[in-house]
């Protein structure tokens, strides 16, 4: 199952079919099918008994990752606001002004 999904997302982009915002929707679409594949079948999460401690360590590691994710993007759109050229700029004549 996953390699016809990675095998349907590679010719979904070689033949190009589809406009580019359809293309990216549907190997989205792809990703989060090959997602729930991959952790049905190779992680095995549906499967377990009680307690659930792959699921449990599972969330916890998507939780981090996320926070990792977006933290990382919160901070370099912020560093890309306050290091503009302009921005540069206009803070160094203020520092010549003091």
């Amino acid at each position: 199952m996953s390699l016809f999904l990675t095998l349907g997302a590679y010719l979904l982009v070689h033949y190009q079919l589809y406009s580019k915002n359809i293309l990216i929707t549907m190997i989205v679409g792809l990703a989060l099918v090959q997602f729930l594949v991959q952790l049905l079948f190779f992680m095995h999460l549906g499967t377990e008994q009680k307690p659930r401690w792959r699921l449990a360590v599972f969330l916890f590691m998507l939780i981090v990752v996320l926070i990792l994710i977006f933290g990382s993007l919160w901070i370099m759109q912020n560093l890309n606001y306050r290091m503009t050229p302009q921005t540069m700029n206009m803070y160094l004549s203020n520092q010549d002004n003091l």
